[in-house]
């Protein structure tokens, strides 16, 4: 048994320069996205369970889970479609541009890139305005929290999504996660 490394997908460079620290930018901002959606979803898989057991066990529900798996929805929305819009996993409708010759092919997917590219800068410039506009407004469960900081995923998920976008258009996609492929020789 021999572990090899797993391909590279085209047009992928392990060089250094202007290339490879976007790559990495694009890596750690991955990598951060990822991180906050995990730890969000995973903090909601207990919160929730934490309402249900006190509002029907204790019968005295906890006002704070509610809000709380709110504000976790939230990061893990925009944060998580970022992480899903970099790996390839986002919903997207292929089977009639497949049918297309290539060079079409090729158009529709710049097109689209260019549209999500859209929606980032949409997510970024309406979604500071919203956290502006909420800053100094506080949540009634949290009164110490901004409900502008609570809104802060959409444009720093708008920021994420835009960088993947470019990344995207400039350097290609990147490479699959790098997995070890396992043989038995």
């Amino acid at each position: 048994m021999t572990a090899q490394p797993g391909p590279q997908s085209e047009g992928q460079t392990t060089s250094g320069g202007v290339v490879g620290a976007a790559r990495k930018l694009a890596d750690v901002v991955y990598f951060t996205c990822a991180v906050i959606a995990g730890v969000a979803l995973v903090a909601i898989s207990f919160v929730i369970p934490w309402a249900v057991y006190t509002r029907y066990v204790l019968n005295q529900a906890a006002s704070w889970p509610e809000p709380t798996a709110v504000l976790l929805m939230i990061a893990l929305t925009f944060f998580g479609a970022a992480v899903c819009y970099r790996d390839g996993l986002h919903m997207r409708m292929s089977y009639f541009v497949g049918l297309l010759p290539l060079p079409l092919q090729r158009l529709c997917r710049i097109v689209v890139e260019l549209l999500v590219g859209l929606i980032a800068v949409f997510m970024i410039e309406w979604g500071a305005r919203l956290v502006a506009t909420t800053w100094q407004n506080a949540i009634a469960d949290f009164p110490a929290l901004s409900v502008g900081v609570t809104y802060l995923p959409i444009p720093l998920g708008g920021v994420a999504l835009l960088l993947f976008v470019l990344e995207r258009l400039v350097l290609g996609a990147p490479a699959p996660a790098d997995k070890t492929v396992v043989r038995f020789d």
